[in-house]
């Protein structure tokens, strides 16, 4: 099912909840879509992680949490894009938010408004009032990678399940 998996064989992500930060495993969807696989925690970086499992980049999706702010009111998004590009914050992601300016929101701030792990942050299991902005590549992929919402497993799943999230609009050319 997972044929671009490499050397992991994931299992179905509800069968280990385990592998699953709380927020994660509360809001994935029903059913046997989603896949989980552990994996070495020193390995989550998209880079290392796919040259040690032997996953293509073109299969690995990262989700980027960004902060920007107006008129003294803050607003947070989550960004998915594909690890060969880079979320376009400075443009898009600004104006979507409809901010003066928009950045990686803060580590620290964003392990502690998600209940997830740094490394590991993932689009499902968000806050519902963040919205979820994935790049038309990811949806229409037939299968991505992304964080388990902890450093220490990753999630295998088809780009349309990302993009069928509640809060999630999918855009073309978010990646560049």
């Amino acid at each position: 099912m997972w044929s671009f998996a490499g050397s992991l064989r994931p299992v179905a992500a509800a069968s280990r909840p385990d592998l699953l930060a709380p927020p994660v495993a509360a809001a994935l969807p029903a059913g046997d879509a989603v896949g989980v696989a552990e994996i070495d925690p020193a390995l989550a970086d998209t880079a290392a992680f796919c040259a040690h499992y032997g996953i293509a980049e073109a299969d690995s999706a990262n989700c980027v949490v960004v902060k920007g702010k107006r008129a003294g009111v803050v607003r947070f998004a989550a960004c998915v894009v594909l690890a060969t590009t880079r979320a376009d914050v400075n443009g898009i992601v600004r104006r979507r938010l409809d901010v003066r300016s928009a950045s990686f929101a803060p580590m620290d701030e964003a392990v502690a408004l998600t209940g997830m792990e740094y490394g590991g942050i993932t689009p499902t299991g968000l806050p519902a009032d963040w919205p979820v902005f994935v790049d038309a590549a990811v949806a229409a992929a037939p299968g991505v990678v992304v964080g388990a919402g902890i450093r220490g497993a990753k999630l295998f799943l088809p780009g349309s399940v990302l993009a069928a999230l509640p809060a999630a609009e999918v855009i073309e050319g978010l990646g560049r």
